[in-house]
């Protein structure tokens, strides 16, 4: 396996070592040419000296008679092997006795035939190493009359040059080993906390939720560990909330179910009493119509959890729906004592959504609110159309909700820490069908002063 520990090293000492070499040839080259431009300069010096001796004093002379009587002359200023050359290139004379055949044509030479001090590196043959020459014309008033010429042997600069650059290679060598291990060490605090929140999340991944990942550092890995930690914590809540709506809804499912088989067995054994008869079959109904509700209410949440549920738009009468709640809830809030109040403007725009399904949130929400209103309290909807949307607030003066609950009454399981609370997906649902129809459901409330639902759609058309 290709691990980011070894990728990342891998790569700091790459560019560790691209850098050290970059700046190694640069130096060393710095230093090359400072050695060679001082070579020069002091070579040129040394020239310039001789052929302005020779101008003052023996260009009166022939080059051959100079070279005869005064030759000894030019090099007592130099150190360097001396040539003097004609005009046209040859050797006439050299200190160390070397004069080849032919004439010279490098460019020192010919740039001092043409009145100009010229400099030249390269190898001759009497010599392994490379040379450099400095030629400077030598003049009997405005004449050229022949080149002097100063060679010098660069082994020694040479030497005292690559020695610098062993120098410089050791501690560039030295500055790439201990880079290493500041790339080996600085990796390793990016990747051991990484490894550390991979080997959590592998165990989440197997279902250990308690397992949480060590922050390290402060940084982008910490952030990723505090998420990971977060997104367990949020599952094992999730979890709860989904074992605790499962055993709410078998108990809200059992206890229909009992009441059903109870008054079957109770009918059974007393099938000729009209008055037990009737109050059998009246609770067996409205047990059996509580129970296929609840079931209803599941197959919707059901379709809501895996993406399924589509709305049925068609032209919408809300004035004609808010009148059918009122009709359908009237007598439960006569039973129950509950003050019931409904206003709607007259008339509301027709518009484009599901009916059916608006009345459920309607029916749902009125009946959170009767559920937890007690007797003498109020339960008021109120219909509005302002700016293009309908507004419908739901109020209550019941229990209220704490602002513990508040925040989370929406969410898919949860259930409330009132003795009231049901399967906690009846608001679930009322929040994804509003949502669908592209509405907000905003909920108010405190505790112990009650609740106001707040409806907002804005006014569809059908296509």
């Amino acid at each position: 396996m290709n691990s980011i520990k070894r990728r990342i090293t891998i790569n700091f000492i790459f560019i560790v070592v691209i850098t050290v070499v970059i700046l190694e040839i640069f130096l060393i080259n710095i230093v090359k040419e400072n050695y060679y431009r001082n070579l020069e300069q002091s070579l040129s010096n040394q020239i310039r000296i001789s052929a302005d001796l020779y101008s003052r004093y023996f260009s009166d002379a022939t080059l051959n008679e100079n070279i005869l009587n005064n030759v000894d002359t030019f090099w007592k200023q130099t150190n360097a092997q001396v040539e003097i050359l004609d005009k046209n290139g040859k050797v006439l004379m050299d200190s160390i006795g070397v004069i080849p055949s032919n004439p010279i044509r490098t460019d020192d030479v010919i740039g001092a035939i043409n009145g100009e001090m010229g400099t030249w590196i390269g190898k001759v043959e009497y010599d392994n190493n490379k040379v450099m020459a400095i030629s400077h014309p030598l003049r009997s008033g405005e004449n050229i009359v022949g080149v002097l010429r100063f060679i010098t042997s660069l082994r020694e600069v040479n030497r005292d040059i690559n020695e610098i650059a062993f120098l410089f290679i050791g501690f560039g060598a030295l500055v790439i080993l201990i880079s290493s291990f500041v790339g080996i060490f600085l990796t390793k605090t990016i990747t051991g906390p990484l490894k550390n929140v991979t080997e959590s999340a592998e165990k989440m991944a197997l279902g250990d939720y308690s397992i949480r990942s060590v922050k390290t550092y402060d940084d982008e890995i910490g952030k990723l560990s505090d998420t990971l930690n977060y997104m367990a914590s949020e599952i094992v809540k999730k979890e709860e909330l989904k074992n605790d709506f499962i055993s709410s809804v078998s108990h809200e499912l059992r206890t229909p179910l009992t009441s059903i088989k109870g008054w079957a067995i109770t009918l059974k054994h007393s099938p000729d009493d009209k008055e037990i008869l009737a109050d059998g079959l009246n609770i067996i109904e409205t047990e059996s119509d509580r129970l296929a509700n609840m079931v209803e209410e599941l197959l919707d949440f059901s379709k809501f959890v895996s993406g399924k549920i589509s709305l049925e738009k068609k032209e919408v009468n809300i004035n004609e729906i808010i009148d059918h709640i009122k009709k359908q809830l009237t007598p439960r809030a006569m039973r129950d004592n509950i003050k019931f109040e409904v206003i709607a403007e007259e008339p509301m725009p027709i518009f484009c959504s599901d009916g059916n399904r608006l009345k459920q949130v309607f029916i749902n929400v009125l009946d959170n609110a009767f559920k937890f209103t007690p007797a003498g309290g109020s339960v008021s909807l109120v219909a509005s159309y302002r700016d293009g949307n309908f507004i419908f607030n739901i109020k209550d003066t019941g229990h209220g909700i704490s602002a513990e609950d508040l925040p989370r009454v929406k969410e898919k399981f949860y259930k409330g820490r009132t003795s009231l609370s049901q399967n906690g997906i009846g608001l679930s649902i009322c929040d994804e069908i509003i949502s669908l129809m592209k509405g907000t459901f905003e909920i108010k409330s405190q505790l112990n002063k009650g609740t106001e639902i707040i409806i907002t759609l804005p006014l569809g058309e059908c296509e």
